[in-house]
């Protein structure tokens, strides 16, 4: 059975950094790709960034592009978001998600993590 599991929101400041951690389990995700996405109170929810378990490869929402990095660690089986330059606007509950590469929808999601950025 696939479980992830997020860990790292909080409260912080605007301007600071938090670094969210995704710890994947449940099978080899080879072939997957992990993303990240948030939903802020009464809106949808958006896409942030993804990476492909396999290659590395990564891309990014334009709203987070060179403040956001996504990143891995296979020995862990863990996937990172690493938040900078945080903003008011960045205040979401954040999730992580995994889908097959060759797929556009995403099977597998976590439980989501608070994020909060205060003016």
């Amino acid at each position: 059975q696939v479980q992830l599991v997020e860990s790292g929101g909080g409260l912080v400041q605007a301007g600071g950094s938090l670094r969210l951690s995704c710890a994947a389990s449940g099978r080899t995700f080879s072939g997957y790709a992990m993303g990240w996405f948030r939903q802020a109170p009464g809106k949808e929810r958006e896409f942030v960034a993804h990476i492909s378990w396999s290659s590395g490869n990564t891309y990014y929402a334009d709203s987070v592009k060179g403040r956001f990095t996504i990143s891995k660690d296979n020995a862990k089986n863990t996937v990172y978001l690493q938040m900078n330059s945080l903003k008011p606007e960045d205040t979401a509950v954040y999730y992580c998600a995994a889908r097959r590469i060759v797929v556009t929808q995403y099977d597998y999601w976590g439980q989501g993590t608070q994020v909060t950025v205060s003016s």
